[in-house]
């Protein structure tokens, strides 16, 4: 019950379903590029990310100087896997996810750091 009750808090909040969205269309991402199209702060959405990640949901990988975050293969949550596939048909025509989906190719980590 506590894996199938972590999964559910995971999901409860918007900014959450939207970096999860995101990562279903763009694989890989850091947190300057979330931070950039969800418009929040960079420790917020590390916070999200600890929350996804602790439930299953994310995974991450260092690759230089950048950590790049992706979707999990839901091996370490029974339910990660069945609410990951499910949520890729989920929300897509929602405007608040559909906005940030557009805009989501047009971020680039190494404008965003150049701008920094």
């Amino acid at each position: 019950m506590k894996s199938f009750i972590k999964i559910m808090k995971a999901l409860s909040d918007p900014n959450r379903v939207r970096i999860l969205k995101l990562l279903q269309h763009k694989s890989d991402m850091c947190v300057c590029e979330l931070k950039s199209l969800l418009h929040i702060a960079q420790p917020t959405v590390s916070k999200h990310l600890k929350i996804l990640e602790e439930a299953g949901l994310v995974e991450y990988r260092k690759d230089g100087l950048w950590v790049n975050y992706s979707l999990a293969n839901g091996s370490s949550n029974p339910y990660a896997a069945g609410m990951l596939r499910e949520l890729r048909s989920w929300l897509e025509d929602q405007p608040e996810i559909s906005d940030i989906l557009k805009k989501a190719p047009l971020v680039s980590r190494e404008q965003i750091c150049r701008k920094a």
